[in-house]
């Protein structure tokens, strides 16, 4: 059968000869809706549906989206959250219990003690470091969690247990790509889940980070560029635009419609020529969200834009808001690399990774609440492991780091539903393992999807003839002791055996 238009006169040959200005993203995240094949779950069995419209959630939420603030490389817990009187005061001497290292040929037992003063900050009277001024300030906001545990060292294997349900395996989904196949998308002129990386590169585990492993990559995480302009060809070049663009899209409308008309039975290609018709109105739609200039000279300070060395991140963190303020549900910031790996020089290279990301983080938790979009935003900080109480030996004090600790670490919420102003479980005397309401990336995942107002063990996916679940059918329960009281856990949330 010949072709209705000849390769002179096709649509695509149209497009790319007319430089209409259709954006790489919007057209890459159309083109992945087209090759949906996932449907909710509990819905009875019916062709597939290929659309991400907002779905029914299994109980009524408390958040709606998410900024997730990924400190790649494991913050150093009892230098920053999780102060240790008995590690200060045992500085220098043999630690007795037994240590897994990463590097062996530097590891030594001689117990490290912070080098920063912790004090008590709000109402709630949680202790803080001096090295985190401006997220201490907003310490009644915040529900801190001290007894992170993941049960690994290395990073990958706990990145990727943190994002996809299982310690180090890989092609499984971000649980991001769990909440919009459960949930659909508030927005249909902008990508539900967005990336928004570093200038200087990509961060450990590169684009594992945002995969949506066997769902289709309709779910997965959509990157902007980390520079302006971050959206390229957004505009149509100045001799297209105005009147001369607006009759090449309603031309490129008569020829979809009159395409469609050969094809009248065939749903998937009205879909397609709905999507491209919706990839043109985001052009107007990412540029106006993209656009920091509207903000407020306060706003901008707010975040610390006016200076370095935050105004890289707090750009990304002011551009976070405007996203989800315009119902993006998902969006996560990365640091290229992971430059919270301090294994040596730990008196100059921590201090210098909270510079850049202290300011910024704790702006847009306020920026957030003055309007009030904090109840229904979850805002996430946190790395994959924490750090060794003992000394990483590089070779004189100044040198001194500390290895990979995934035993026993410190990550904190606000928003959302999280209680604010609290700090949940601990790790031992000397910071090394969580001892004491222990929660692992499963019980993370399932308390953020009870959030979300979805019970994780309902969420499924079919995959190679298996049902698949954002905690891979591994033990998981709802923190309930971290969440405002408002919905009552559902037998269904119980704890799960181990897969």
């Amino acid at each position: 059968m010949q072709p209705i238009f000849d390769d002179q006169h096709n649509r695509r040959a149209f497009l790319r000869q007319g430089s209409l200005g259709i954006g790489a993203l919007a057209a890459a995240w159309m083109l992945k809706q087209d090759g949906a094949i996932a449907k909710p779950p509990n819905i009875p069995k019916e062709e597939p549906t290929y659309d991400l419209l907002p779905k029914q959630t299994h109980f009524e939420p408390t958040a709606k989206a998410m900024i997730s603030l990924f400190q790649h490389g494991g913050p150093s817990h009892m230098d920053l959250t999780d102060p240790k009187p008995e590690l200060s005061r045992l500085d220098g001497t043999e630690y007795g219990g037994d240590v897994a290292y990463s590097f062996v040929n530097a590891a030594s037992k001689k117990l490290l003690g912070t080098r920063w003063k912790f004090r008590p900050h709000g109402e709630c009277g949680t202790e803080y470091s001096e090295l985190l001024p401006e997220i201490s300030s907003i310490a009644d906001d915040i529900c801190l969690v001290r007894s992170m545990h993941t049960g690994a060292n290395g990073h990958e294997v706990s990145i990727r247990y943190f994002h996809s349900g299982i310690p180090g395996v890989l092609g499984r989904p971000h649980y991001a790509s769990w909440l919009l196949y459960g949930l659909g998308s508030e927005t249909q002129n902008l990508p539900s889940y967005m990336v928004l990386t570093d200038p200087a590169g990509h961060p450990v585990d590169s684009t594992n980070n945002w995969s949506s492993g066997f769902m289709p990559p309709l779910y997965q995480g959509t990157v902007l560029r980390p520079r302006e302009p971050r959206i390229l060809n957004l505009e149509a070049p100045a001799h297209l635009q105005g009147a001369i663009q607006e009759q090449n899209l309603s031309f490129l409308a008569t020829l979809n419609r009159q395409h469609a008309g050969r094809f009248s039975n065939e749903p998937d290609l009205d879909a397609r020529i709905a999507s491209y018709e919706l990839a043109a109105r985001m052009q107007t739609a990412a540029r106006e969200a993209l656009d920091i200039s509207r903000e407020t000279k306060a706003t901008q300070e707010l975040y610390g834009i006016h200076e370095e060395p935050t105004r890289e991140y707090g750009t990304r963190c002011l551009i976070a808001r405007r996203l989800v303020e315009r119902g993006v549900r998902f969006v996560q910031l990365f640091l290229s690399g992971q430059p919270w790996d301090n294994h040596s020089s730990i008196v100059t290279s921590l201090p210098s990774a909270c510079k850049k990301t202290d300011r910024p983080s704790a702006g847009l938790v306020r920026d957030l609440k003055q309007r009030g979009m904090l109840d229904e935003t979850i805002v996430h900080w946190g790395g994959e492991i924490g750090r060794l109480p003992v000394t990483q030996d590089q070779g004189g004090a100044a040198k001194h780091g500390r290895d990979h600790n995934g035993q026993g670490f410190s990550i904190w919420f606000a928003g959302g539903g999280f209680k604010p102003g609290m700090a949940y479980g601990k790790t031992d005397e000397v910071g090394h393992r969580a001892v004491e309401n222990i929660v692992t990336p499963n019980d993370y995942q399932a308390t953020l999807f009870h959030l979300f107002g979805l019970n994780w063990k309902d969420l499924v996916f079919h995959h190679n003839g298996q049902q698949q679940m954002v905690t891979a059918g591994r033990a998981a329960k709802v923190v309930s002791d971290i969440i405002n009281p408002r919905t009552p856990v559902s037998s269904g949330e119980d704890n799960v055996a181990a897969g």
